[in-house]
């Protein structure tokens, strides 16, 4: 059962006409836009100007509802291949929010469909896409170079998902927003970094990326298993994208949930992300594992109602 359905979320606080705070940095590149291009950060930097060439398949009848259509769709990853997605519109009319979704580590983009779901019904329309790992046969890490050149493929896969939703009619450009979980949760930190037209980040149970992941207390063996050489080649190619660097230079508000007895993250490396990053942040701790209390998903959407304004008067509860 998804879990936004299992809390039925409350009602989103908007309800004026004033501008969200988290739509300041947005509006501020619109204003300068020779400085907020898509196409600025280094190793993520890609061709804007690439058609996305989105091909949509199948209406997913299992899931699409009176208030929600749900397609997959795939669309042109600068890196080679197709990026699979499932797309979820509201049937009311717009413009709505938009609002990139991206699963764990393993996983894949249907672990989060019922939730997506309940997010459409908010207001937005919502994109989930496969990391590269999960479009392919094998273990998500290798220990070569074939990681980072997945989570570089990763990040710009996500940012061209965000041309796609602010090139499509019924979105708001202006009003975009990303959740993440768990690896999800990790990359949402380096995209804060370098995609500067989404307004709000919500990070839900992440850490500062596999680097710091594989050093944690309940992993550390992993590396210690690897020839030594190959450990430092590979720490060495993968340092330099971990997203507790790249998670600086965010400018966009962040909401941090994260849980006292997670399995997975753990605490020390959970605030060792948490602190790295600038203001304006807020953090929130749960008495949970690493799946988080129902409430986590309240929050997670009062937070995007202040920011991307999703939907204030439909009436929820958590």
């Amino acid at each position: 059962m998804s879990r936004l359905r299992a809390t039925a979320l409350l009602p989103l606080l908007l309800g004026s006409s004033a501008v969200p705070a988290g739509w300041a940095v947005v509006l501020a590149c619109a204003a300068l836009a020779a400085g907020c291009t898509s196409n600025s950060a280094g190793p993520f930097d890609y061709d804007d100007r690439a058609p996305l060439d989105v091909r949509t398949g199948d209406e997913i009848r299992a899931l699409t509802s009176a208030d929600v259509r749900v397609t997959s769709i795939t669309y042109r990853s600068p890196k080679g291949g197709r990026v699979p997605a499932l797309l979820f519109i509201p049937a009311r009319g717009g413009p709505h929010a938009g609002l990139v979704v991206q699963h764990g580590m393993p996983g894949d983009k249907d672990d989060f469909a019922l939730d997506a779901i309940d997010l459409a019904r908010l207001g937005a329309v919502v994109i989930v896409i496969d990391a590269p790992f999960a479009r392919r046969e094998g273990e998500p890490v290798a220990f070569t170079r074939r990681d980072r050149a997945e989570q570089v493929q990763l990040i710009i896969d996500l940012r061209r998902a965000v041309d796609l939703l602010r090139s499509r009619r019924d979105v708001d450009p202006y009003r975009i927003g990303y959740i993440g979980i768990s690896y999800g949760g990790s990359m949402g930190g380096l995209l804060a970094g370098v995609e500067h037209r989404i307004a709000g980040f919500v990070l839900m149970v992440g850490d500062g990326g596999l680097v710091e992941h594989l050093y944690s207390p309940f992993n550390r063996g992993l590396l210690a298993s690897l020839e030594p050489r190959r450990r430092e080649e590979w720490l060495d190619t993968m340092k330099p994208i971990e997203p507790l660097t790249w998670i600086k230079q965010a400018s966009a508000p962040l909401l941090f949930l994260s849980a006292r007895h997670d399995q997975l993250v753990a605490r020390r490396d959970a605030v060792r992300y948490q602190r790295a990053a600038p203001e304006p942040k807020r953090i929130q701790w749960y008495d949970s594992d690493h799946f988080l209390l129902p409430r986590a998903w309240c929050d997670a959407a009062r937070f995007l109602g202040t920011h991307i304004g999703i939907d204030g008067n439909r009436h929820w509860s958590c």
